[in-house]
């Protein structure tokens, strides 16, 4: 919202803040523009001259949040790296300083990624396909598959740890539906997730 920018970059800091933590803790129904003013120390006259509505506001929000994830995380893993649990384990470094640094936008965009009965307009929804796109690219292109044990099928063994990573986000997601995203440690998944990734490497490479 290009009238948005107009404000002061500090207030600005501090509406997206508040309510990115809004919306994160309590999801998009029963988020609150009376709690996101009162964090943010604006009147609700100035949201709501920037912002027609809370859906108006959570839709920009959504756009903020894709756009800096491509910049904070998706742009700053080296695709050089060949290996498929190096890349993985680089990108899970990087996707943790990001999340350290913008942890309200990755706590909403977990919300965004819970809900299941949230409808984007038809521009987001492209945006979020694009995201899916560009992650699945960040971890599976270009990879060095010699690298696994030459007994064993490639495509097949590629799969089967493409499979345990997957099962273990889808799984880790089930886990973690119905919480407050704002308020989970993500330091012991993250930790659990190298010891994974360790087990994989040396059951199929070489």
């Amino acid at each position: 919202m290009e009238k948005f920018k107009s404000l002061d970059v500090l207030k600005q800091q501090a509406i997206l803040e508040a309510a990115l933590e809004e919306f994160a803790e309590y999801g998009y129904d029963t988020a609150s523009t009376n709690r996101i003013v009162k964090k943010a120390g604006i009147g609700k006259g100035m949201l709501f001259y920037y912002f027609n509505s809370k859906k108006e506001l959570f839709h920009h929000l959504v756009s903020y949040s894709f756009d800096l994830v491509v910049k904070e995380y998706f742009n700053l893993v080296d695709l050089s790296e060949r290996d498929f649990i190096e890349r993985f384990k680089q990108a899970s470094k990087v996707k943790l300083k990001a999340q350290t640094e913008n942890r309200h936008v990755f706590n909403f965009i977990g919300m965004v990624m819970l809900e299941k009965e949230l409808e984007l307009p038809e521009d987001l929804q492209k945006q979020f396909e694009e995201l899916q796109r560009l992650g699945y690219a960040l971890l599976y292109e270009g990879i060095d598959k010699s690298l696994f044990k030459q007994e064993m099928d490639v495509e097949k063994t590629f799969n089967l740890i493409r499979w345990a990573i997957e099962g273990y986000q889808n799984e880790l997601l089930r886990k973690l539906e119905g919480q407050k995203m704002a308020a989970i440690d993500f330091d012991p998944y993250w930790q659990e997730f190298y010891e994974y990734l360790d087990i994989l490497k040396r059951s199929f490479y070489k």
